[in-house]
């Protein structure tokens, strides 16, 4: 007899096995093994449980369940504890072992689901890979109540034979999901590659990126943040089909985990929670209960720390693994290089219009200026030279000539101010308030503060302050104009304010399109020069009580400098 029981344990584990090998498709096998162990032992039915780290279990296979048990589509196999459960998530099941009731067939004659076929009990056994558990294993018969030490025995051979087939077969999916994603990171950074190329797109890189994130790799959620002074800011997100540029600002004392990532050597896992800082309020509630597992990159270039993060997110509790961690690395790291090039191209563009710039100012000043200057001079000379009645259509003209001469001679010098600002590097107020004299204002300047301005911040300042003042010259009807510089801890305002005419704004202190012609091409170019670099344009006006322009632009933090004690 012991003989005949050996033959059939080798028998059964033999069996098993072959079942095990057949398939790489997990759900596939689960089914099939479960009925083969029902066949070769006798029993009559079963199910599996997988459950996760979190203590969520599924039911992934299931054989000959009384109709009790298949009441509102297996509504018992899905929620609700039972015994053997409990005893798994308190670490209490060890091996395989005797049930003497089972709770949810004890719950299933309760409310009178249907018939239970004389099912009352069922042995459990664990299932494991090495030491981690990953689920169990329930089988029974009608009428058994008791499972001898040898069915047991076997029962948690099977079960080791489950488990390793279940790693095998993760394993083999991990792999396939390694060469996948790799495979879609090559085409990701070659779209990237291409996309850069395009005209302009340096500018929407952030938006770019995100797309293309989007369409090469299947993760739910994805946000690119960038770090400015004491901030994060959310550049761009990807929720599903959702594409936003929210540019919401996350103080980095509120977000420390973000300040963890951006600094970290490589990906890191995170709560889940802390989805909720990067969300607008709006949709924060639906979109972070919907995620549960979230991995962070930091993306690094141009020799700092903590430039950006870049961060994933799933509705599965192990949706993202280590594969998952390992491609979002790499995709931090090609983001970082598309970064600093686009940063790099920046530069390179800037000083190349500089040069064009000064090479113009040179340019008009010893050509079409001196020209200009000598005709006036010229002028003069004939001027004094004609004399007479008889001449004096002949003076008329020349006197034409020379305010001619002078008029455009004085819009040259304007022009070549405006190429080449000679005074920027005393100041912005000091170098606006030559440029207001030139045009005849009086200009009371005050500065509050002090920055080494990048060199963008510097020219749009620039600009926009010489439009304004151009305003004030030709409609403000006034030749009093105030501006004022003041330097806070994260953003710099330049206020131009005049006292004139004012204008009809229609109740909207940020309308450009108030007037007509080029007054409001003026406005507008103001309005994109400040948005361009992620800043704030304001116009305040009210008809007889003058007119006031507000321009805010974000500071780095490491841009400030302090003022040299005297």
């Amino acid at each position: 007899m012991t003989n005949d029981l050996h033959v059939q344990e080798l028998t059964t584990l033999k069996t098993i096995a072959e079942t095990l090998n057949q398939s790489n498709d997990l759900d596939y096998m689960l089914d099939t093994v479960l009925g083969r162990l029902l066949e070769v032992t006798g029993l009559s039915f079963g199910w599996i449980f997988f459950v996760n780290e979190n203590h969520d279990y599924t039911c992934v296979a299931d054989r000959n369940l009384p109709p009790a048990l298949l009441f509102e589509e297996k509504r018992f196999m899905k929620c609700g504890s039972c015994w053997c459960l409990d005893r798994y998530q308190a670490g209490k099941l060890k091996n395989a072992v005797n049930i003497l009731n089972c709770k949810r067939l004890e719950n299933a004659r309760r409310e009178k689901t249907g018939d239970t076929c004389g099912f009352t009990h069922h042995a459990t056994v664990p299932l494991r890979i090495g030491g981690r558990l990953f689920g169990v294993l329930n089988v029974g018969s009608p009428g058994k109540e008791h499972f001898t030490d040898e069915e047991l025995a076997l029962l948690q051979a099977v079960a080791f034979q489950i488990g390793v087939a279940v790693e095998r077969m993760r394993l083999h999916e991990a792999e396939q999901r390694r060469a996948e994603l790799f495979s879609r990171l090559g085409e990701f950074s070659r779209s990237l590659t291409i996309t850069l190329s395009g005209e302009d797109a340096g500018g929407q890189l952030n938006l770019h990126a995100m797309k293309l994130i989007g369409d090469h790799f299947d993760w739910p959620f994805v946000a690119l943040l960038e770090r400015s002074g004491d901030y994060f800011v959310v550049r761009s997100l990807r929720y599903d089909d959702l594409l936003l540029t929210p540019n919401l600002r996350i103080r980095t004392a509120d977000a420390p985990w973000l300040d963890q990532a951006g600094r970290a050597q490589g990906y890191q896992e995170m709560d889940a929670a802390h989805i909720s800082a990067l969300i607008e309020s709006g949709m924060q509630q639906q979109i972070t209960k919907a995620l549960q597992s979230v991995i962070a990159a930091p993306v690094t270039f141009g020799g700092t720390e903590a430039c950006g993060v870049l961060v994933i997110a799933h509705p599965a509790s192990c949706g993202l693994n280590q594969v998952d961690g390992a491609v979002l690395e790499a995709v931090a790291e090609h983001l970082a290089i598309a970064l600093e090039n686009a940063r790099l191209e920046e530069v390179r563009l800037d000083l190349a219009r500089l040069e064009e710039r000064n090479r113009l100012a040179r340019d008009l000043h010893d050509s079409v200026s001196q020209l200009l200057f000598s005709i006036s001079m010229t002028a003069k000379g004939v001027e004094s030279l004609l004399g007479g009645e008889q001449v004096a259509t002949a003076i008329s003209a020349v006197k034409d000539m020379q305010a001619l001469s002078r008029d455009a001679l004085k819009e040259m010098r304007a022009l070549i101010v405006q190429l080449r600002p000679a005074g920027v590097e005393k100041g912005i107020v000091t170098a606006l308030a030559e440029y207001g004299t030139r045009l005849g204002l009086q200009v009371n300047g005050q500065t509050t503060g002090n920055a080494a301005l990048p060199q963008g911040a510097e020219e749009a300042l620039w600009r926009i302050g010489q439009e304004a003042l151009n305003n004030v010259s030709k409609h403000a009807g006034t030749s009093k104009v105030s501006v004022a510089l003041a330097v806070q801890a994260e953003e710099i305002l330049l206020t131009v304010t005049d006292y004139g005419r004012g204008m009809n704004t229609g109740g909207t202190p940020d309308a450009s399109n108030t007037s007509t012609g080029q007054q409001s091409f003026g406005l507008s170019n103001m309005r994109e020069r400040a948005e361009m670099l992620g800043g704030r344009f304001r116009l305040t006006s009210r008809t007889g009580k003058g007119t006031s322009i507000e321009v805010m632009l974000p500071l780095s933090a490491d841009a400030i400098r302090k003022v040299p004690e005297k």
